[in-house]
């Protein structure tokens, strides 16, 4: 449905709800999921710019981090054999100094972001952005 509008720039963020499905989902195959939305894009739009935004470290979903960590590294490797492509990294802007999760970013369920937590986003996406 995108693709219809034929855009400068398509930003995803995917992943964290597939870890969140299943606990017999794997990197590989989140992944593997990105890598096919992103060769149906390159498919269709072989000039847009796709920005992912990597995974976010939810304290409700701490149990899941370390595949969310290996999720990110890999679609970081990829996108940097990729032209017109950028990864935006929100996961380690959302810790702490010493790297533990921030409750302070979230609301009562631990997984949604409140505005502080959209904040860094913000921060963190706009210089992504084409003008």
């Amino acid at each position: 449905a995108i693709l219809r509008y034929h855009p400068r720039q398509i930003v995803i963020y995917c992943g964290e709800n597939d870890f969140a499905a299943s606990d017999t989902v794997t990197v590989d195959l989140v992944v593997k999921r990105f890598k096919t939305l992103f060769d149906l894009i390159r498919a269709s739009e072989k000039n847009v710019f796709i920005s992912y935004v990597s995974m976010k470290p939810s304290p409700s979903r701490k149990h899941l981090l370390t595949k969310i960590i290996s999720a990110n590294n890999e679609i970081e490797f990829y996108l940097k054999s990729k032209k017109r492509t950028s990864f935006i990294n929100i996961y380690d802007k959302m810790l702490n100094a010493d790297r533990t999760l921030r409750d302070d970013l979230y609301l009562e369920d631990r997984l949604h972001m409140n505005p502080k937590g959209y904040t860094i986003w913000q921060k963190e996406i706009g210089p992504h952005l084409l003008k």
